[in-house]
């Protein structure tokens, strides 16, 4: 059974993040934003300036103090030590903003919206200094762990894009539409459930990254130098993927879904049997060959078998998941359409 915690919002819990020191931050419609101590209890709330939905909170990696806000097009940066009026406000972005990243050195914020673009703003400057596109809804945007010029976006273009900060072009990129068009085990029914990208996180490596898909999938990538390529893929919930979330310093993957469960794999393992597959790495070098990024795809029933190792029914759609140390143990934070947050137990691993 989960541990509830309520009484910080009374809208549906959007989003959520924790500071390196505990703290947890939830987003929720109309502007509310609360701080909750490990213990469940809220600690501070605000609604944020002209009640608009919060769509992603996130703390500075190296200051959690700095909670940053997406709210509509906007983005607030906020005090934690006390939760008052906006310190800073950006208004960088033309469209509703999904996703909030920043990098381990807070120098660099991205900001991915509806428009498909990703702003990425110098925090030192208070500037815009790329603005990098994508072709329809951008939805998920994340800055690769000790690679503070790196990150990837994903998004409804059904593209997943490599950037470096250098360039505005993104430096490799593959659509999971044509990865999928030639796989054996594809469904008629497939075609009417395209793989939209929602959700993508990076591993504590950097080099590794999961993508969660509209069509109930899970994709796994490696970056190799300016291209990634794809690792391992496999049915994961039987509706879309809303969230997938890499465990700190693991390569356990977590995935939420629209049918209301929350899982838990092993990747490690998964990867672990890729690269001892000849086949697999043949496989590899005939994909990073092409030099239009598109991969080529998993052989017949090669993933079939790939099992979670933790089912949560958790029976509401998940909007997003985080993870926190509660009393020693390690926790799955889980916002639904609900205005509680809900909190698992994991395994130790």
């Amino acid at each position: 059974m989960a541990a509830k915690w309520v009484g910080g919002h009374s809208s549906s819990v959007l989003c959520l993040d924790v500071s390196t020191e505990g703290l947890v931050a939830s987003g929720a419609e109309r502007g509310e934003l609360v701080l909750w101590a490990g213990t469940g209890t809220p600690v501070a709330q605000l609604q944020l300036p002209g009640a608009d939905d919060v769509a992603s909170v996130v703390f500075s990696p190296c200051c959690p103090t700095r909670l940053y806000a997406s709210h509509s097009e906007s983005i607030s940066l906020l005090d934690a030590r006390s939760l008052k009026e906006p310190v800073e406000r950006f208004g960088v972005n033309e469209e509703e903003i999904n996703c909030l990243s920043v990098n381990h050195t807070d120098k660099c914020l991205a900001a991915a919206d509806d428009s498909g673009a990703v702003k990425v703003v110098d925090l030192e400057n208070k500037k815009v200094i790329r603005s990098l596109r994508h072709s329809n809804i951008c939805s998920s945007v994340a800055f690769r762990p000790q690679r503070p010029q790196s990150l990837v976006s994903c998004g409804l273009d059904m593209q997943v894009m490599l950037w470096n900060l250098q360039k505005a072009r993104p430096l490799w990129a593959t659509t999971l539409q044509e990865c999928e068009a030639g796989d054996s085990l594809q469904s008629a029914g497939q075609f009417f459930n395209p793989p939209l990208a929602h959700s993508l996180s990076v591993a504590s490596c950097g080099n590794v990254f999961g993508c969660g898909a509209q069509d109930g999938t899970v994709r796994v990538f490696r970056v190799t130098g300016a291209r990634f390529e794809r690792e391992l893929q496999f049915q994961a919930h039987s509706l879309g993927v809303s969230q997938v979330l890499f465990l700190p310093g693991a390569y356990w993957l977590l995935s939420g879904g629209n049918d209301g469960k929350v899982l838990l794999w092993d990747i490690g393992a998964e990867l672990g049997k890729q690269q001892r597959s000849p086949g697999k790495s043949l496989q590899r070098r005939k994909a990073s060959s092409r030099k239009d990024g598109k991969l080529s795809n998993v052989a017949s029933g090669e993933h079939t078998g790939v099992l979670p190792k933790l089912t949560i029914e958790h029976g509401e759609k998940v909007n997003w998941l985080s993870c926190a140390e509660i009393k020693g143990s390690k926790t799955v934070l889980v916002a639904d359409q609900s205005s509680s947050v809900s909190v698992y137990p994991l395994p130790e691993h």
